[in-house]
């Protein structure tokens, strides 16, 4: 989650989400700049000598990588006239917001460009059971299971059921009141689209049970965080709108918001460890995998994993795995265990070399302090990876370690920004996927596992992978195995080298090192033999082919000339 918070760092608030959103693409940044452009020009005839004031203030690296767009704004600037404006002074662009993904739209286009969603989808009252194009579907049914969700705090139980739900409506109040030309990824209308899809099938209400919500206190608070970090969210409660980086808000709301969510998680491990459920899912927010000891970023307020973890801990959990498969990398997560050896913190993110969002997660990141191996980041080198490449990490690098930390209790700090879709994260993982995750790590710890929301911004893409999830861990079946488990070439390099590093400290991993090395050598070596056959093959000498040529060239010359004769 989180995902433009190195870029945004060096904006004003109110530019900070179009930075963050300028991030996805280079389709989507250039039809963004193109819209923000066209408004300004209409708003302000002197917006070519702001656009230079703006210029001086960006720095170097802002200008090398938008190098194309500066050289196209010169040459405009060379001949601009004043007059040149006045001639479009009531042409305005018309454009629309995607309440799927957030993205920015033509006028002319009736579905978003990015994910196909109709603009006048009803996402948010069906969730991904609504159709992308169809507007005119009745909604009374669904409204109606909906509503029972408003009181869902005092629902006792569930007849048959293990799966406890944590959910409260106030998480909701926690919104951005600044206005902007498009939504902050981040927004109520997250849980409203996965509480939608839950209801529409039929599994909560009906097959989960809801636990009351309780804010967390301070004292539980303080395990985590600093006292400084806990004054500063608190103080929030006395602004309509305060913002701790460019791209984390705070309402008066979210302090209380982030509280909920923080004490909901800590109820759910505790009522699973002590066997009160077998398994759990936190629809919350304030998301909390970036929060640290000191500061709220990246969307999050209060580490809501770390906090469960704590709790189940004080449960009678002696060790505790946290399974982080967001598209970011957890850094306060990671920051808050990283010298701890009874909680092994293991990532799966997409990191570039340290270019991606928060830029820590590096393969070599394994611990400190004598808890060196309890940290264990896979870190993707570029986006669009999918369902293989994590089903290929899961079975060489997670459950070996996990089966040899044997752990007693799992939380999955589950966001769902690799999915399919996400406009931040730019991955492939499917709903499916997810599913064949969370079997995967239902085998272990006697099935005691508990599934904490933290990134994901597409609704559709959300929603429909939080329901996969929650029906595995009601007992259903994922589905068919995967069709192909081999991975993309960055997947198994990547996976290579979380061995070679973490195999110093985990026994099981050695010989799984040494077989995959042994077929990657080979792989290599059976690829470069057939490229020398293909080279000799057709490569001939251009000396060769060009003398055959000329001899042909001469000899039929000769041939006809002496003929003529």
């Amino acid at each position: 989650m989180g995902g433009g918070g190195l870029e945004t760092n060096r904006l004003t608030n109110g530019e900070a989400e179009n930075g963050l959103h300028k991030q996805v693409s280079p389709a989507s940044a250039a039809l963004a700049n193109s819209l923000s452009d066209a408004n300004d020009a209409v708003a302000d005839p002197h917006v070519p000598a702001k656009r230079a004031r703006l210029q001086k203030d960006l720095t170097f690296q802002d200008m090398y990588q938008n190098e194309g767009v500066f050289d196209e704004d010169d040459e405009e600037d060379s001949d601009w006239e004043p007059f040149q404006l006045h001639k479009c002074v009531d042409f305005e662009i018309k454009k629309w917001c995607c309440r799927n993904c957030t993205m920015i739209n033509l006028d002319c286009n009736d579905c978003c460009y990015i994910c196909g969603e109709h603009r006048e989808s009803k996402i948010l009252s069906h969730g991904f059971f609504a159709s992308p194009l169809a507007q005119d579907e009745d909604l009374i049914e669904v409204q109606g299971d909906v509503k029972g969700l408003k009181d869902v705090g005092s629902q006792k139980s569930v007849a048959n059921s293990s799966t406890a739900i944590g959910f409260d409506e106030r998480m909701l109040l926690h919104a951005e009141v600044d206005k902007k030309s498009s939504p902050h990824p981040e927004r109520p209308d997250r849980l409203q689209a996965i509480a939608a899809s839950l209801a529409r099938a039929g599994i909560f209400p009906g097959k989960c049970y809801a636990i009351p919500a309780r804010e967390i206190t301070p004292e539980e608070l303080i395990a985590v965080h600093s006292l400084e970090h806990i004054e500063s969210v608190e103080v929030t409660t006395e602004s309509l709108s305060s913002y701790f980086t460019p791209d984390t808000y705070a309402n008066q709301h979210s302090a209380l918001a982030a509280r909920l969510a923080a004490g909901l998680c800590a109820d759910l491990a505790s009522a699973i460890v002590s066997g009160r459920a077998k398994n759990g899912f936190a629809l919350v927010r304030p998301p909390g995998h970036h929060a640290g000891v000191r500061q709220a970023m990246g969307f999050c307020l209060h580490n809501n994993a770390a906090v469960a973890a704590l709790a189940a801990q004080a449960a009678g959990a002696r060790k505790v795995l946290i399974l982080d498969w967001d598209v970011h990398h957890g850094n306060g997560t990671q920051e808050i265990f990283e010298q701890n050896k009874s909680v092994l913190y293991i990532s799966l993110h997409r990191h570039e070399g340290g270019q991606f969002y928060p830029g820590t997660g590096a393969a070599e990141e394994v611990g400190s302090m004598g808890a060196e191996g309890y940290c264990v980041n896979i870190p993707w080198s570029r986006g669009g990876v999918g369902d293989n490449d994590y089903n290929f990490a899961f079975q060489h690098v997670v459950l070996p370690i996990a089966s040899e930390f044997n752990p007693d209790f799992i939380i999955v700090s589950a966001g769902f920004d690799a999915a399919r879709g996400d406009p931040l994260g730019c991955c492939d993982i499917t709903p499916s996927g997810y599913a064949h995750m969370t079997r995967m790590l239902n085998t272990l710890s006697g099935g005691k596992l508990l599934v904490i929301l933290e990134g994901g911004y597409n609704l559709r893409s959300i929603s429909s992978s939080a329901t996969a999830v929650i029906k595995v861990l009601l007992g259903e079946s994922p589905g068919c195995e995967l069709e192909n488990s081999f991975p993309s070439k960055a997947g198994l390099l990547t996976v290579l080298e979380v061995l070679k590093i973490q195999m110093k400290f985990w026994l099981s991993l050695g010989s799984i090192f040494v077989n995959l090395e042994s077929q990657w050598r080979m792989y290599c070596f059976e690829k470069k033999r057939k490229q020398i056959k293909k080279r000799r093959r057709i490569l001939i000498p251009m000396w060769w082919r060009w003398g055959r040529r000329s001899s042909l060239f001469y000899f039929m010359n000769g041939h006809l000339h002496k003929k003529s004769k």
